[in-house]
């Protein structure tokens, strides 16, 4: 659960996660464009949302394409739910 919710506590990964998570697959560069964010650092933040199990990769030729983790637990999807909402509600709220 730590490794989850440190690696929800950065701003550009929760971006991201909500990206996959409403929209499908995206490769990385899809996710820099949208972000923009370089591709190092894309990667890097990619890696810790797949490391604490929330996202998938695959590999499409040059690409790394990532996808919400279709098997995460209902209960941590839950959870991802509720942060996303959360923050969309709160910038809808300061805007």
């Amino acid at each position: 659960m730590q490794q989850i919710l440190t690696a929800l506590s950065d701003p550009t990964r929760r971006a991201a996660l909500a990206i996959l998570w409403d929209d499908g697959e995206h490769c990385v560069c899809e996710l820099m464009a949208r972000l923009g964010a370089s591709q190092s650092r894309m990667s890097r933040h990619m890696k810790a949302l797949r490391d604490a199990g929330l996202v998938r990769d695959r590999r499409d030729a040059q690409w790394v394409r990532y996808r919400r983790n279709a098997d995460l637990a209902p209960e941590l999807a839950a959870v991802i739910d509720a942060v996303l909402i959360a923050e969309r509600n709160f910038e809808k709220e300061v805007a």
